[in-house]
């Protein structure tokens, strides 16, 4: 109910205050004929209409809070210390405007002028009038009412706030349901970057350094350049698929009878890597240190597309055409190192516009799955990737401090 009211004078708040100032007016005059056994109101009712007039204070008790009642408390006071007996329907206009005082300003405004209004008409109304049955009336009664208007005000004001602060928790969290669906749309984004990256770079680059060596040698070594093109359909073949696959994990749906994705690569499939790699003339040898150990799916996809990404730069970059693929597995971690002793064309600017993207790529990889990864020029030449990626995957947040991140090459 008192919901209802506040809503309706909040809409038409001109239409409500007019009609509170006019009812504590009514009440006022009727208030001023009240009286007990032992006392009489005074025979003069002119002075009650002090307190009806005052009662037009009661229509700026929404914009003024404090000076509406200052008015309307100082003529209540006028008129008790003339002896009216302060009954709620004299006191109407004051109560009303120390409930607007109360549902409007902060507890310390109404702690000081609510103690300084039942103090100020206490004493006036003891004043007034001898000391008899109504004392209980006069002080007590005074109190009891004032403070009413000050409890349905001050409760009014903490139901508002805490609407409001409901209505600032629901917008807070629809702002921050939709910043994290952005944010998932950007790391899905991400991770299609850079399987699809993953997924045509090191073919497309292994496919282009098949065709320059078949080309070269059509005229000197037919054999070997069939052999190169039977390898580099191949090489073709295993990019169609792979980006077929990407894309229909994309295109995916629940239906039953879709075909099978193809399972993602991992260090089992370091092998056919290391083999495509030397059709494209790359020699790659791989030594594996320590007792292998089983790798969670993450990391296992990780450890390969950090291995394959290296190997494609090393194709493109190293002029001996040698790279080292080494495997140290530890107590809780994986170490990959891939080198090459050779010197790169132009240091660590790609040979492709816009590239860059390889060394980025690993990067989030490693640290998607709590891992690390550094690269760069090694002090007696030639480039070194090195990476270590737990047995399982942890959040990046228990991640090693300290990293440090290399210019991408």
């Amino acid at each position: 109910m008192t919901g209802n009211l506040e809503r309706y004078a909040e809409r038409h708040a001109r239409v409500a205050d007019v009609v509170t100032a006019v009812a504590s007016g009514v009440c006022t005059v009727f208030g001023a004929r009240i009286s007990t056994s032992e006392s009489a109101p005074p025979h003069a009712l002119w002075p009650a209409w002090i307190l009806v007039l005052s009662g037009v204070a009661v229509m700026a008790s929404r914009s003024r809070p404090r000076a509406a009642l200052v008015v309307t408390a100082a003529s209540a006071a006028v008129l008790t210390a003339l002896g009216y007996l302060p009954s709620p329907l004299l006191l109407a206009p004051v109560m009303t405007a120390l409930y607007w005082l109360a549902a409007l300003t902060d507890s310390r405004t109404v702690g000081v002028y609510g103690s300084a209004t039942m103090t100020v008409l206490l004493a006036t109304s003891l004043a007034g009038a001898p000391i008899g049955d109504d004392f209980t009336l006069r002080t007590v009664g005074t109190v009891l009412w004032l403070l009413l208007p000050v409890s349905l005000g001050s409760w009014s004001r903490l139901r508002r706030a805490y609407v409001e602060s409901v209505q600032a928790r629901a917008a807070h969290a629809e702002r921050t349901r939709e910043e994290e669906a952005r944010l998932r749309v950007a790391e899905e984004r991400m991770r299609i970057a850079r399987e699809l990256h993953d997924a045509v770079a090191h073919h497309m680059a292994v496919a282009h350094a098949q065709a320059g060596t078949a080309a070269h040698l059509a005229d000197t070594h037919p054999e070997q350049t069939r052999q190169i093109l039977t390898d580099l359909v191949g090489t073709t073949t295993a990019a169609l698929l792979e980006l077929r696959a990407t894309v229909g994990v994309l295109r995916r749906t629940a239906d039953p009878e879709a075909d099978p994705l193809e399972p993602a690569p991992g260090l089992d499939r370091l092998p056919t890597l290391v083999a495509a790699c030397a059709s494209a003339g790359l020699t790659v040898t791989v030594d594996t240190e320590g007792q292998a150990r089983p790798l969670s799916p993450g990391v296992d996809l990780t450890a390969y597309r950090i291995i394959q990404e290296a190997l494609t730069n090393a194709t493109k970059h190293a002029s001996d055409h040698v790279a080292r693929v080494r495997l140290r597995y530890d107590e809780a971690r994986l170490l990959i190192t891939v080198t090459n002793d050779g010197t790169t064309d132009g240091g660590a600017v790609p040979p492709v516009p816009g590239g860059g993207y390889g060394l980025m790529g690993m990067r989030e990889r490693a640290h998607s799955v709590g891992g690390d990864l550094r690269a760069g020029p090694r002090p007696e030449g030639g480039f070194e990737v090195a990476a270590a990626l737990p047995f399982q995957p942890r959040t990046p947040a228990d991640a090693p401090a300290g990293r440090r991140h290399e210019e991408t090459r």
